[in-house]
């Protein structure tokens, strides 16, 4: 007899996912308007760096809002505020008047990114049977990867078409032709309605309506993920059992001895995990292989490649992730990631001295993509959403995710300078060293959580 139902447990986290899909897709997408924009609006490095961080400041008010939001309007509400302000995101872009209205719009897609980073993968992670749950969290990762070359295609394919097209007056000319970057960041409209729509037919966490006494509920739902009879309330009182076991309110048990200390590893590999290079690469990309003399069209096309990269890994990371265990993926990914950065660097030292092509430059960026995405993109996700107990993961989990948004933004905010202070070969060279830390909290502070439960995991921290 079939234990699980594995269909309706992928049609869930698939619903979810479309939440990093939207992440995704609106975090990439800016790396193919930021030449334009700059143009049309005459900006400096200071002010373009502002329009690619203004969305996270928005990320960081979501996020700081989310796990409120998710313990007490429910993770499936969340889902559904997230997804109104995709959509009015996205079409205030399409349509803005001035560079403050762009500005606005983009804050407010933000903060859908930053309540769908914290929500949409915890509630895949409480609805995971333990034997599949890298693999489901992961889909979050591989839906945010297939939103990055969304994003890219959608850029290289509307550039092509703004070059030979006509422009006229109207408004979808407008769009479309002759200011396209508008088109760019509109046609998230399109799959942020989608979201929305099929947000209300998945039920609520289960683990979430335990915590708030809708037993039979969550009972309901349990019922048609677990297959074996009397299974669904096997697993409504073991979280009864293990939440009941944790005394005091959310905040004072997040002071707690072995709670803090996860919490603070949650902080650290999230804000390091931001300065190993990956959003500068997917912000900036264009602008960096411009800079090595490549053309716009070639660098955008070399950005595709990036995306197409990405997601392929992320399908290879997710089916490995519960064989090999988190933290193994960590060592080798990183450790690649760390010759890739090196390399890259040596190209924009030495490479025109030496006539180096610039596919050399292709491939190890493409080779840190790899192992960036195989690595610390794949993971980062999975251990945030199964590290905390269930009465404060949403608070927990808001905090380590307004560590990883601030220093999101910060990167996202200092590339530019970097790259024309440190240079784009010390700017790389910044990035490796950074690696090592992450690595080292990772061997020494980090449980392996392959194949355990949540309740184990609980347990693991608080006998701590």
């Amino acid at each position: 007899m079939k234990q699980y139902n594995f269909a309706y447990l992928i049609f869930l986290s698939f619903v979810a996912a479309l939440g990093g899909f939207l992440f995704g897709y609106d975090t990439a997408v800016i790396s193919g308007t930021t030449n334009m924009v700059a143009s049309q609006f005459s900006l400096d490095t200071i002010t373009l760096g502002w329009y690619v961080g203004c969305a996270l400041i928005g990320s960081i008010f979501g996020v700081l809002v989310a796990g409120v939001m998710g313990d007490y309007l429910g993770r499936k509400n969340s889902m559904i505020i997230a997804a109104v302000l995709f959509t009015v995101s996205a079409a205030g872009c399409a349509i803005c008047q001035d560079f403050d209205q762009l500005v606005v719009y983009r804050i407010i897609g933000g903060v859908g990114i930053g309540i769908a980073s914290i929500i949409c993968p915890l509630y895949i992670s409480e609805l995971a049977v333990a034997e599949y749950r890298g693999r489901l969290v992961s889909c979050y990762q591989l839906a945010i990867t297939i939103g990055f070359l969304g994003a890219y295609l959608v850029n290289f394919g509307l550039l092509n078409h703004s070059q030979t097209a006509i422009a006229g007056s109207s408004l979808f000319d407008k769009v479309f032709v002759s200011e396209v970057w508008r088109g760019m960041l509109g046609m998230e409209t399109i799959p942020a309605l989608l979201f929305f729509l099929v947000i209300f037919i998945i039920p609520e966490s289960p683990r979430w309506q335990i915590l708030r006494g809708k037993v039979d509920a969550a009972r309901a739902t349990l019922s048609r993920v677990y297959l074996i009879p009397g299974e669904a309330d096997h697993q409504i009182a073991e979280s009864q059992k293990v939440s009941g076991k944790t005394e005091g309110g959310e905040i004072k048990m997040l002071f707690s001895p072995g709670i803090f200390k996860a919490l603070l590893i949650g902080v650290g590999i999230a804000i390091l995990g931001q300065f190993m290079g990956v959003n500068a690469v997917l912000y900036y990309g264009p602008k960096i292989f411009e800079d090595a003399g490549l053309s716009g069209g070639d660098s955008l096309f070399y950005q595709v490649m990036i995306g197409l990269v990405n997601t392929v890994t992320t399908i290879i990371a997710l089916a490995i992730i519960d064989k090999v265990g988190r933290k193994k993926l960590i060592y080798w990914g990183v450790g690649g990631m760390i010759i890739s950065l090196l390399l890259i660097a040596f190209y924009f030292t030495f490479g025109a001295s030496l006539g180096i092509s610039s596919l050399f430059l292709l491939v190890f960026f493409l080779a840190y993509i790899f192992c960036c995405a195989i690595s610390i993109c794949a993971v980062v996700w999975v251990i945030l959403s199964e590290m905390y107990p269930v009465k404060v993961r949403g608070i927990a989990m808001s905090i380590a995710g307004l560590a990883l948004w601030i220093g999101t933004y910060l990167i996202g905010q200092l590339t530019p300078w970097l790259l024309q202070a440190a240079t784009p070969a010390g700017t790389f060279i910044i990035f490796a060293v950074m690696c090592v830390p992450y690595v080292l909290i990772m061997w020494k502070l980090v449980p392996e959580t392959t194949g355990k439960t949540l309740e184990e995991i609980e347990q693991y921290w608080t006998k701590k």
